[in-house]
């Protein structure tokens, strides 16, 4: 059965889209991918799109597809592919970050690739490193040190560098199940649901369920990660707030670990 995903822009997203094609400086099939919302949002019919914008009926697809089961950013852009093993672990990725927001050598006014290369290769195990993977990983993390104009943090220094590897230690220690670590991170997502009511199977008659899809609005997931066990919960929220929060976090002791001496909680500034 082939699955029809139904666009339904909010005002909000739908200006965003006409003022990307009007200011006219994304990539191309970021643009077309555009288009295509806009056009499937006004109901016009999938070859229609195809043929007007010069792209493959199965792109279309794609886009309402990602649309429908993501949001806005996961139609218009492409998502991470995987590839080969990465050179660098990720210590040595970390280290790379906040070396390229550290002051460059004396002598030097940034920091380059071959520079950088090189530095990485004082610091760790590696006999050589090219500058196309240090290149990838600033891709990565959004960083480009040879230009003027950068931030990182506010204050790269002995401590900032101190408290990095103290996380990453954590990570690295044996389990101990008087003293799990956790992390702890939180997710909006989108919700799909059907357009119409499925009608059951029968004698002599499958299930029959409608092809289009539409959205039903966004939840918060609280996410709850064992480093050291293959365990892993997730609590549903409507709302992301300090007491939703609170509750997931009492929720983690009172419930998952009542036996724990310390549970040592990893998480960013939420």
């Amino acid at each position: 059965m082939n699955i029809r995903y139904r666009v339904e822009l909010s005002e909000a997203e739908r200006s965003e889209l006409k003022t990307m094609l009007n200011g006219g400086r994304q990539a191309a099939r970021t643009l077309k991918r555009a288009q295509i919302l806009l056009a499937a949002d006004a109901g016009v019919p999938d070859e229609v799109i195809a043929t007007s914008i010069a792209v493959g009926g199965s792109t279309v697809y794609r886009t309402r597809r990602r649309f429908v089961e993501g949001n806005l950013d996961k139609a218009l852009h492409e998502q991470p592919r995987p590839g080969v093993a990465r050179k660098l672990t990720g210590q040595e990725e970390a280290l790379l970050v906040a070396t390229a927001c550290a002051r460059p050598p004396a002598g030097r006014a940034r920091w380059t690739l071959e520079l950088l290369a090189g530095e990485m290769v004082r610091l760790t195990a590696h006999e050589s490193l090219s500058r196309e993977t240090v290149r990838r990983r600033l891709a990565a993390n959004a960083l480009q040190p040879w230009r003027q104009k950068m931030w990182c943090v506010p204050k790269i220094d002995g401590e900032y560098v101190a408290r990095m590897e103290d996380v990453l230690d954590l990570y690295a220690e044996e389990p101990d199940p008087q003293h799990p670590v956790v992390c702890f991170d939180e997710s909006p997502v989108q919700l799909i649901g059907e357009t119409r009511t499925p009608i059951p199977a029968a004698p002599g008659r499958v299930e029959r369920i409608d092809y289009e899809y539409r959205r039903c609005g966004t939840v918060n997931l609280f996410v709850m990660v064992d480093a050291h066990c293959p365990w892993r919960h997730v609590t549903v929220s409507e709302r992301r707030t300090a007491h939703d929060f609170a509750a997931s976090l009492q929720e983690l002791a009172d419930v998952h670990y009542p036996e724990a001496e310390r549970i040592r909680v990893v998480l960013d500034n939420l």
